[in-house]
């Protein structure tokens, strides 16, 4: 039954009148209702009863009409007394108990902050250390201040009360203001699972810190324009005083960029991506911040724009696409970029020279590169196997193994710049005598000497061995240093050179080399992927066959996160530096924004572009490769955002053709623009008799790779752009960049744009996540709105999400179109991400980094999802996923209430990443998982992103 509650208005404690809200008071009815009876929340009331809560709430909202109409309005004392009476009056005396009771635990709470009286009438006083080690009396009147600053714009949504009540229990004497500060922040994040506009709470309250930190004062919003601007022109010289930035940056007209600066945008962060951004980019000084959010885009924005004719112009265009984070740069561009030593660089890619100073010249390079922050990829194909001959020693060696060991420890022993572990991926060819030890590196068991845990691996597949596997044929294993030209071949010339040397090997003529059924070895390949997330599976005949640059090299790995795709040998070390366009921030409800994204993308790739000239380079290898071929790779994140957006479901047909249109708009203006620079700036040297100066796009080389294999390729070629106008340009003006697209996992810098990672379904609705920053819940907000709009968000719902671990499929109460748009990652067919993963990759020139996921995992079930990948032309993939190691709390929900317990709940506790049990995996297969150094829920490391 509806009630009128016209103007009425209520008067807080704290002085502000606000509207009358007489849910309120149905609720707390309900609630003591249910408390009383023993009524579970998921179970409606008795109809008699949901009558008598009405009639409750009618007669209270009478009894206070008369104060609420008149200003300032009744205030909430006076209102729950009218409560209490009308309870009493209607007989229930054991509710009207539990409400005294309640309501005086209430008045407990709040006679902590009283503590702000005069010391004589305090029994035991609060005393605050300020940053000058002064001690003070606790001011509650600030920290009630500090909350209406923050709590602008949310009444109704939010409560003061909720977040005081919780920190004020926390406080003690000698607590320092960082510590209370902390604690609000603390507090709003643990209230974020039952109202996301909590999010902005935390954040506004971890922004007032910031500023208090580089700007010296937490000014209102509407005082903060003119300190913010001011501070600009101190922070810089701070900085290169500190040597934290590089003086160059003093040079620019600094009046004009101050001005640029858009203060409000601070305001856009989500508490994820601004705590990230807090803890391991902003700069500082002694732990104290001198960056502002505004600051360090402008920073990274200036650090690219130093060597632009008009540097301040371009300054403010990168700044504009930074700051809205219409693209972001990959972390080492934006933990480097302006500083005195420009990192820029996301990934480094070699080869091993078969011999020790080759070994530990990688070994020593990977350390030098890991420093400045760069995810690695080494190629050890070239290494002899186990047992084979030393020529200097006349001994044996000890195969490849051992010295992977060594590359293990020294990711471990060399961290990103003490701001992330180091991370490396090694990868072996599956002809290799050494393979089947290889594929084990990863297990919990056998000697921990071949064992390398903080490490990762991938297995570099040639195209036969896939056909042997479909015809149940054998294989064979070979040592490199017998069969040294099959490291460079791919295609129709590996397989006749291959089984050439099968055919030596029959006949005695090479003297190392071992048969197995080719079936059996992919059974090994595919059980310790699942069991240890290793090795991944990569395509080498494709990465090869479609590349732009086969005219000058190998591509003969991918790299950390399986994206890259560039070619390597021991004089050239391969560099690609990334960013990620923000799908989402250019995707409306009726489809993709493409004027804006043109302009994005231009943008973009000037900024990837340059990053090349500034560049600092570890070592003479990388500089030399770079500079040669000067790749760059843009990629996309929000993919599943961008789906939501338009109602669009990720396990149907919509999306594949969405994943289509979006990497093809993206492609076309991608290659658009390094056209364009190449006309301002000329092509990149190696240009000449490559794929693009023999006319070749990336959609034209599926072609290439279909006659290679001589089986059809199953990637559609469909396309709705004028290719003919890029390809005119590029027979005009060349190219600027040997290689422009790659996609990414973005884990890092989609939490600092606050959208969902790189390409990837959301992975539950409600879920723990764990990283450098600490625990964070993460709430769907597309599913809360929908469920607000239908009046389904309630403390019901919140413990069905929690229950169920963010998975809908068992709660009845969301609509079935709402339950198909926000599937979970497990619950969604893996042929679906696979068939978006090949629509994009027809318009890629490099890969992307591919996680599949699967709820039942079975040996067929995995053997069908990698061979359609493999049939469906993809170059890379990366992680097999069933569920994440965290988990939501459930200990604040009733699990009596709910007598099955659903498939995806586990055992395990939430903070157990280490070795998580695959409780629901068959028997036969079931093992444990290693903390996987660049997991996608294991955000102790973000390399490459």
């Amino acid at each position: 039954m509806a009630l009128d509650v016209g103007a009425m208005l209520v008067r807080k404690r704290d002085g502000r009148v606000v509207p009358f809200d007489v849910k309120r008071i149905r609720d707390a009815m309900a609630k003591a209702f249910r408390a009383d009876l023993g009524v579970p929340v998921d179970q409606p009331l008795p109809e008699a009863l949901e009558a008598e809560v009405e009639g409750i709430t009618r007669a209270v909202v009478e009894g206070v009409s008369a104060k609420a109409l008149t200003d300032p309005g009744a205030d909430v004392e006076f209102i729950q007394n009218n409560v209490e009476e009308e309870l009493m009056r209607r007989g229930h005396f054991t509710i009207a108990r539990s409400y005294i009771l309640y309501r005086a635990e209430r008045t407990r709470l709040r006679s902590i902050r009283r503590i702000v009286q005069p010391a004589d009438q305090i029994r035991e006083p609060i005393h605050v250390i300020k940053q000058d080690q002064s001690r003070q009396p606790l001011q509650v009147a600030r920290i009630r201040a500090e909350l209406f600053e923050v709590f602008r714009g949310l009444d109704g949504r939010c409560s003061i009360d909720d977040i005081e009540d919780e920190v004020f229990l926390s406080l003690h004497d000698g607590i320092s203001s960082a510590d209370i500060q902390r604690a609000l922040i603390l507090v709003a994040r643990q209230c974020m699972e039952r109202e996301p506009a909590y999010d902005r709470v935390a954040t506004r309250l971890l922004l007032r810190l910031i500023y208090r930190e580089a700007l010296g004062i937490a000014p209102t919003i509407t005082e903060l324009d003119v300190p913010y601007r001011k501070g600009f022109v101190p922070y810089l010289q701070a900085g290169v005083e500190a040597g934290r930035i590089d003086a160059k940056l003093l040079e620019f007209d600094l009046e004009r960029l101050q001005l640029a600066l858009r203060v409000d945008r601070d305001d856009n962060f989500r508490i994820l991506g601004l705590q990230t951004l807090y803890d391991r980019y902003l700069l500082h000084i002694d732990q104290r911040r001198i960056e502002t959010p505004q600051y360090f885009w402008m920073r990274v924005a200036m650090g690219l724009a130093q060597n632009e004719d008009d540097r301040e112009a371009r300054a403010i265009e990168f700044y504009e696409v930074l700051s809205r984070c219409l693209f972001v740069s990959a972390t080492p561009t934006l933990f480097n970029s302006g500083t005195p030593h420009p990192q820029l660089s996301s990934c480094y890619l070699s080869t091993v020279s078969d011999d020790l100073e080759g070994i530990f010249k990688c070994i020593s390079d990977n350390a030098s590169l890991s420093k400045w922050a760069g995810g690695l990829g080494n190629d050890w194909t070239p290494i002899r196997a186990t047992g084979s001959h030393i020529k200097g020693t006349n001994g044996e060696s000890q195969g490849v193994i051992p010295f992977l060991k060594i590359v293990n420890d020294t990711a471990v022993a060399v961290n990103q710049g003490g701001k992330r572990k180091g991370a490396v991926c090694a990868y072996l060819e599956t002809w290799h005598l050494d393979i089947e030890s290889f594929v084990e590196l990863r297990k919990n068991t056998g000697d921990e000497r071949r064992r390398t845990h903080d490490m990762n691996t991938a297995n570099w597949v040639p195209d036969l061995f896939m056909r042997r596997v479909e015809q149940n044929g054998r294989w064979t294993l070979f040592s490199p240093d017998e069969v040294p030209d099959l490291h460079d071949l791919y295609g129709k010339a590996f397989t006749e050179r291959y089984e050439h040397y099968e055919r030596q090997a029959k006949r005695g003529q090479i003297r190392r080399y071992k048969e197995v059924e080719a079936r059996d070895l992919w059974r090994q390949m595919l059980s310790m992927l699942f069991e240890t997330g290793h090795p991944w599976i990569t395509f080498k005949d494709p990465s090869n066959i479609r590349s732009p640059q086969d005219h000058v090299g190998v591509v003969h790995s991918s790299n950390l996160c399986t994206e890259i795709l560039l070619n390597t040998s021991s004089t050239e070390t391969a560099v690609c530096n990334l960013g990620s366009l923000n799908l989402p921030a250019h995707t409306t409800p009726e489809g993709i924004d493409e004027e804006l994204l043109a302009k994005t993308v231009a943008t973009a790739m000037r900024m990837l572009d340059n990053v090349i000239d500034i560049n600092f380079y570890p070592t003479p290898e990388a500089q030399r490769s770079n500079t040669a071929h000067r790749p760059v790779g843009l990629g996309v994140m929000g993919f599943q955002d961008a789906l939501y957006i338009q109602r669009i479901p990720y396990a149907s047909q919509e999306a594949v053709e969405f994943a289509d249109l979006s990497m093809e708009l993206i492609s076309y203006h991608a290659i658009l623009a390094s056209s364009e620079l190449a006309a301002q700036r000329g092509p990149y040297p190696s240009y000449q008799g490559s794929k693009w100066d023999r006319g070749l796009l990336p959609i034209d080389t599926i072609d290439l790779l279909e006659q290679e294999r001589g089986v059809p390729v199953e990637m559609n070629r469909d396309r709705t752009q004028d290719w003919g106008l890029v390809r005119s340009r590029i027979n005009r003006d060349g190219m600027r960049n040997s290689n422009v697209l790659a996609i990414a996992p973005t884990a890092t810098i989609s939490n600092i744009a606050g959208v969902s990672q790189s390409i990837e379904p959301i992975y539950r609705n409600l879920y723990a996540k764990s990283n450098l920053s600490g625990d964070f819940t993460i709430l769907n907000p597309y599913l809360v709105r929908d469920l607000q709009r239908l009046d389904l968000w309630d403390r019901r719902m919140i413990e069905d999400l929690k229950y169920y671990d963010g998975v809908l499929a068992e709660i009845s109460r969301i609509p079935e179109d709402l339950r198909r748009l926000y599937l979970a990652a497990t619950q969604i067919e893996p042929a679906w991400l696979i068939e978006c993963a090949a629509r994009r990759q027809k318009w890629i020139d490099m890969g992307q980094s591919l996680n599949l996921y699967i709820a039942t995992p079975s040996g067929k079930a995995v053997d069908e999802m990698y061979f359609l990948a493999w049939r469906r032309g993809l170059k890379t993939t990366y992680y097999l996923r069933s569920f994440a190691p965290t988990q939501i709390e459930k200990t604040s929900i009733d699990i009596n209430a709910r007598a099955i317990q659903p498939r995806w709940m586990k055992s395990e506790s939430a903070s157990s990443r280490i070795a998580v049990k695959r409780a629901d995996a068959p028997a036969e297969v079931r093992s444990t998982v290693n903390g996987l150094v660049c997991d996608p829920f294991d955000e102790e490391c973000e390399a490459c992103q």
